[in-house]
């Protein structure tokens, strides 16, 4: 999955902002709590004041994250 999430990350560059939590990095306990992580992969789409507004977990379709993302940047 990883090669299509930096994918959107360029495509989406300017527009929405990725940031990746190590599953396995201690400093990122609080966060992986916080937002609920519970299993590799897992994606969480905040808005510019940190609510969520949509979460995936498991295996996503590129279609599935563009439809989110489109509809957030109208």
């Amino acid at each position: 999955m990883a090669p299509m999430v930096h994918g959107l990350e360029a495509q989406y560059s300017g527009q929405i902002d990725f940031f990746f939590l190590d599953a396995d990095d201690p400093a990122t306990q609080e966060y992986q709590k916080k937002l609920g992580f519970q299993y590799q992969p897992y994606f969480v789409l905040l808005d510019g004041n940190g609510r969520e507004v949509k979460r995936w977990a498991g295996k996503v379709d590129k279609s599935e994250f563009e439809a989110v993302f489109s509809t957030v940047l109208k």
